[in-house]
């Protein structure tokens, strides 16, 4: 694996001036546990990440459940985290990086920030008997950055309309089969996919101990999903555009660089009720 994702005693090892460690777990049924659970015990010197308060801006409208926040606002963030130029950040969750530790790894690459995940998260530190605190972070504030959202990332509304007609063009959907079908949809205002779209859960990533699996063996699974497609030509989406980073986190740990993020995912297109909705396989 390239260095996107870092195994628990790495970063034990890292000097603490050289990284910033930010804890994201964070759950869909009640916001506020993460913070709680961060509270009670966290990988020493980490600052907390809320995925609806940080790594979104839930005042606008029709852009999805967590619609990304404004560069100067992640940036101010940045700031309040403690974090300077040049220092690596290392992000971490209870999901397997789902939710939100891939959102924040993201969002720092896409805006040249260099940023890892760690692999199994807070349950490989905990069970490797690494050390902890409690209690809430105190950084110190860094002075104020500037920084932008490299556009070339992303995927618009317009662009995909345009997009999806192509053959060449290969949006994936990560969430869980049902929810693609629409069998059952627990969050949204109506189940399915879009049209073309096919259907990578986040969770194929994963062995069964939460860490992403071997390089192999990974990079053979996404190969196969690839098929004749460049990876430039992969778009990814999901309920809110949270665990579709996953998916682009899984595909730059094995060298697949280059797809992009529809952010507004499945919430934001269903947004508008004219938009076309394909059930099924």
């Amino acid at each position: 694996m390239n260095d996107v994702l870092i195994d628990a005693e790495t970063l034990a090892a890292l000097p603490p001036e050289s990284v910033r460690i930010v804890d994201c777990r964070f759950a869909l049924s009640d916001p506020g546990q993460g913070e709680r659970e961060f509270l009670e015990a966290h990988i020493p010197g980490a600052v907390y990440a809320n995925l609806d308060r940080d790594l979104s801006d839930l005042s606008k409208q029709g852009l999805g459940r967590h619609p990304l926040p404004e560069p100067e606002a992640f940036a101010q963030t940045l700031s309040r985290w403690g974090w300077r130029p040049g220092a690596r950040v290392v992000a971490y969750d209870d999901a397997g990086g789902a939710l939100a530790a891939a959102r924040l790894w993201w969002m720092l690459d896409a805006a040249g920030i260099v940023a890892s995940v760690l692999d199994g998260g807070w349950r490989t530190w905990h069970d490797a008997a690494l050390p902890i605190e409690s209690g809430e972070a105190a950084p110190l504030a860094a002075p104020p950055v500037e920084l932008r959202f490299d556009p070339e990332r992303l995927v618009s509304y317009g662009e995909l309309e345009v997009l999806r007609q192509r053959p060449a063009t290969l949006l994936l959907d990560a969430r869980g089969t049902p929810r693609f079908r629409g069998d059952s949809e627990p969050l949204d205002r109506v189940g399915g996919h879009v049209p073309g779209a096919r259907n990578h859960p986040f969770t194929d990533n994963l062995a069964a101990d939460g860490r992403f699996k071997p390089e192999a063996q990974l990079r053979g699974e996404w190969d196969a999903v690839l098929g004749r497609h460049a990876p430039q030509d992969v778009v990814h989406m999901c309920g809110s555009g949270v665990t579709a980073c996953h998916n682009l986190l899984a595909m730059e740990a094995v060298g697949l660089r280059g797809s992009r993020l529809f952010a507004p995912s499945w919430s934001g297109w269903v947004s508008d009720p004219a938009r076309p909705i394909a059930t099924g396989d």
